[in-house]
C-alpha cells in the first residue's frame, strides 16, 4: 500500500525549479505551463522532482497537443526510471494567485498517470520580492488533491511538505535571471513549430 498524497513530502530540485521559473519569465504576458518529472523516494514518503519540461505558452487547454507532449515526455523519461509526477502553472496576470480551471483539469489529467501528482503555481509576489528578500523558500505554491479529489493549497508556513532540494536554489535562480538566461528556453510550443528545437533544453545549465 503506497502512501496517499495526504502525507507525502514534495522535494523540488534546483534545475527543475529554475527551468520552470525561467520559462514563465520568457513569456511574461501569457500563461505558461510545464510538467514535473521525478519519482517516489525509496522510503516511499516523498515525491522527488528531479526535472521539468516546459510545455506551452499559448492555448494551454488544448488536449490534443497536451496528449502528444505527455506521451513523448513519458516515453523519454520512463526509460530513465522517471515519470511525470506533477504540473506547473503560471497565470497570465501576475496579480492572479488562483488555481484556475485549466490548471486543475490538466492536474486531474496527470493524476491519471500518477495519483499523488502535485501542482506548483508560480507566486509572482514572492518572485518579485526575491531580489530583496533573499528568501530561501520556493516562489511557487504547492497544491495537492484531497480525498474527495479537490485541489487544496498546502500552506508552506511551519510545515516541511514542500522544499527545495538545494538551499542555494534561489541564489542560482537570481543569477540566471540577472544574465537573462530565460531567453534560450525551449518549450513544446517552440518544438512543435520547429522540431530542431530541443524541449529538453540540454544547454541550459552549461
Amino acid at each position: 500500500m503506497g502512501s496517499s498524497s495526504g502525507d507525502l513530502r514534495y522535494e523540488l530540485s534546483q534545475n527543475a525549479y529554475i527551468k520552470l521559473v525561467l520559462h514563465s519569465l520568457n513569456h511574461l504576458t501569457s500563461a505558461v505551463n510545464g510538467v514535473l518529472i521525478g519519482r517516489i523516494s525509496p522510503s516511499n514518503d516523498a515525491v522527488l522532482i528531479d526535472d521539468a519540461v516546459p510545455l506551452f505558452h499559448s492555448h494551454l487547454g488544448l488536449l490534443p497537443q497536451l496528449e502528444i507532449s505527455l506521451m513523448l515526455i513519458e516515453e523519454y523519461f520512463s526509460a530513465k526510471g522517471l515519470n511525470i509526477v506533477g504540473y506547473f502553472h503560471a497565470n497570465e496576470r501576475s496579480d492572479d494567485y488562483e488555481l484556475g480551471g485549466v490548471a486543475k483539469n490538466i492536474g486531474d489529467h496527470i493524476c491519471r498517470y500518477f495519483p499523488q501528482a502535485a501542482i506548483l503555481l508560480l507566486d509572482n509576489k514572492k518572485l518579485e520580492a526575491l531580489k530583496k528578500s533573499k528568501d530561501r523558500s520556493a516562489v511557487t505554491q504547492l497544491y495537492v488533491r484531497d480525498a474527495s479529489k479537490n485541489w487544496k493549497l498546502v500552506h508552506s508556513e511551519g510545515n516541511n511538505r514542500f522544499s527545495l532540494r538545494e538551499p542555494s536554489a534561489n541564489l542560482m535562480l537570481l543569477d540566471y535571471i540577472a544574465s537573462e538566461k530565460w531567453q534560450g528556453i525551449v518549450d513544446f510550443d517552440d518544438h512543435l513549430d520547429d522540431i530542431s528545437k530541443d524541449w529538453l533544453n540540454p544547454g541550459l545549465f552549461n
